[in-house]
């Protein structure tokens, strides 16, 4: 593995910029090469790579922020299977799991070979409108539909590889990976699934019916939502961070990309497991997994 890091980090963090600017005193003194995008590179006044020569040359990304910013590395990174370490800063930290504390141990043990790679799978979503594609998109969370600035449920035909899966009345739809299970689809009563478990999860968001329920679908099914009647200012969110409109009789298709993934690197002596048991807070220590 080659000495060229790259380095990703929330510019509107003054934690997360002043780790990076240690983080790149450090690697001089260390013969690690940091290199940072043109974005990055101007918060920090420091040389620049240009985003494709970027892509191409660094072995792994450190990403500096909360899971925002680990999924705006991502959708950075798509289609270039690189693996990407994050250092959270934030809140929660299911996507960024290192900790500031041993940053700079993480990328040593990484740049010696001392990790594994996890595969995260991406939503592909197509937005057909009157037969014409006009929007194509990847997710690593979720795919999310919600209504506008009026209050008021709305009607989302669902079908899963061609047949009806439900009408549902509701607040709006979340489409999510097993990535996305710990985030918005958590809070809509969806089950926690990881990362490694190949499917896809259907959740409403306040549905106006007892017996509307979330739904785990296979990683081979695709899911199509029609939204139906006059609704109007309805909105496509893309990992929460990108917005798109759908207007009513509007085609989304969704599925499993069995082509793309995103590479997360995992370190020796951390799993997922340990992961939910010191966010959720559940009974157990990271040590003896016994019951306090």
């Amino acid at each position: 593995m080659s000495n060229n890091v790259g380095l990703l980090f929330n510019t509107q963090k003054p934690a997360a910029f002043d780790m990076a600017e240690k983080l790149c005193s450090w690697g001089k003194e260390h013969g690690v090469n940091f290199l940072l995008p043109p974005h990055e590179a101007s918060a920090l006044s420091v040389p620049e790579t240009a985003d494709h020569i970027w892509r191409e040359a660094v072995s792994f990304a450190v990403i500096l922020g909360g899971d925002g910013t680990f999924l705006r590395a991502a959708r950075y990174t798509f289609g270039y299977n690189i693996p990407l370490y994050g250092i959270n800063l934030g809140r929660l930290g299911f996507l960024a799991t290192g900790s500031p504390e041993s940053a700079s141990s993480d990328i040593m043990n990484i740049l010696s070979g001392k990790y594994r790679l996890q595969k995260r799978s991406l939503l592909k979503g197509h937005v057909w409108r009157s037969g014409r594609l006009v929007h194509e998109l990847h997710a690593l969370n979720d795919l999310v539909i919600s209504k506008g600035n009026i209050a008021r449920v709305i009607d989302l035909e669902v079908r899963v590889s061609g047949e009806i899966l439900s009408l549902f009345l509701a607040d709006g739809l979340i489409l999510s990976t097993p990535t996305g299970s710990t985030a918005y689809a958590l809070s809509a009563g969806g089950p926690i699934v990881p990362p490694h478990v190949p499917c896809m999860l259907i959740a409403p968001i306040c549905a106006h019916t007892l017996y509307a329920r979330p739904v785990v679908l296979s990683s081979g099914d695709n899911a199509i939502i029609i939204p139906k009647g006059e609704t109007r200012n309805l909105m496509l969110t893309q990992d929460g961070q990108l917005g798109y409109e759908l207007l009513p009789d509007d085609r989304l298709e969704v599925m499993i990309d069995s082509d793309m993934f995103v590479n997360t690197i995992q370190l020796y002596g951390r799993s997922y497991y340990d992961l939910l048991r010191e966010k959720l807070r559940w009974g157990f220590n990271g040590i003896s997994g016994e019951g306090e």
